[in-house]
């Protein structure tokens, strides 16, 4: 396998073609692997949670010199000489490597070996965040680390629920039990006598998406462990992404509005036909009528009607993804070091 290292974003930009063809035949792709979503998230460094770094991508090339994998590594240099895999670790909710199935486990082994023999590498350690549990590079990462003598450690970090989504609404109010159904009924009717109009829509169209992604990010603010997460530079992140995720055709802002204004916001990313559900933000002046709950109501019956499989929650614990029915999956913290 012929390999090589890609440490500028110049380098990055003429790889995108092909990393994107790669992302279509990987091994685990979700939208935290497509290049679009790596360059943004370097151009802020993760909207500033890592202050300096120096980019390391690895690459491996087939004897046609078609790219079969990928490693979108940085050096950390608040830690000192720590391979880290772009999108650590706060706003990225799914990261992994980006290989072909054909070529995981040679592309692996050469990784390792390339990042704890060569000494040009350089690292102490190598760590990759928010990797799923069932990964199929997780055992083929502890077969190389065992093979080449380098210790490996997988922890367990935090659940990701996933919403599997049958044919049809009957069939979802069945599958999440009597108890929840009947709370879901009867949040959706107090929307519907509520005093002021309610009304929900989903915005995908680049011309308003600027104005839009504003209004969200408005709405997070009212919440103050994220009014305090949003720094500028989180702010623009969330910018860039909204704007080059919907230019992609793979994210969409839903909001629940009262009397045609916001009082809720789901940031969503649309992709392998199912709805991942990045962010939110709320009105604290409507929170009496559930209004997540609702807009997640009128989502999974949207979702349904066109024929998405599921509705991932992504990362976190929050009561309501388990009582619309999502069931827990989890996300590990991988440490390969000599």
């Amino acid at each position: 396998m012929n390999t090589r290292i890609f440490q500028t974003t110049d380098e990055l930009k003429q790889v995108e073609e092909a990393w994107e063809d790669l992302f279509r035949r990987a091994v685990i792709s979700t939208p935290f692997q497509t290049h679009l979503y790596n360059q943004v998230w370097w151009s802020t460094f993760g909207g500033g949670e890592w202050k300096q770094g120096d980019l390391w991508v690895f690459a491996g090339y087939d004897h046609a010199d078609r790219l079969v994998g990928l490693a979108p590594l940085f050096f950390s240099r608040s830690e000192a000489n720590e391979l880290r895999i772009i999108g650590s670790k706060e706003v990225s909710d799914y990261l992994d490597l980006i290989v072909d199935p054909m070529y995981a486990e040679s592309f692996i082994e050469v990784l390792l070996s390339h990042i704890f023999q060569d000494e040009t590498a350089g690292a102490k350690c190598l760590v990759l965040d928010n990797v799923q549990e069932d990964s199929p590079t997780i055992p083929l990462i502890a077969q190389a680390a065992q093979t080449q003598g380098v210790q490996f450690s997988q922890e367990r970090v935090e659940p990701a629920p996933l919403l599997m989504l049958p044919s049809n609404m009957d069939s979802y109010l069945e599958q999440i039990g009597s108890k929840q159904r009947r709370e879901f009924k009867r949040k959706m009717r107090r929307a519907a006598d509520y005093p002021a109009r309610i009304s929900w829509r989903i915005e995908d169209q680049q011309e308003a998406i600027a104005h839009d992604i504003e209004l969200f990010l408005d709405l997070m603010g009212n919440d103050a462990e994220k009014r305090s997460f949003l720094t500028d530079s989180m702010k623009d992140h969330f910018r860039l992404l909204a704007v080059a995720g919907t230019r992609a055709g793979w994210l969409h802002l839903a909001f629940l509005e009262a009397s045609g204004e916001p009082i809720f916001g789901y940031l969503n990313f649309i992709a392998q036909n199912r709805v991942w559900v990045y962010n939110s933000g709320f009105d604290p002046d409507h929170i009496a009528l559930s209004p997540g709950w609702v807009l997640m109501g009128y989502l999974i019956e949207w979702a349904i009607e066109r024929g998405y499989d599921a509705i991932d929650f992504l990362r976190g614990d929050e009561v309501y993804k388990h009582r619309l029915g999502g069931i827990d999956r989890f996300v590990c913290r991988l440490t390969i070091e000599p």
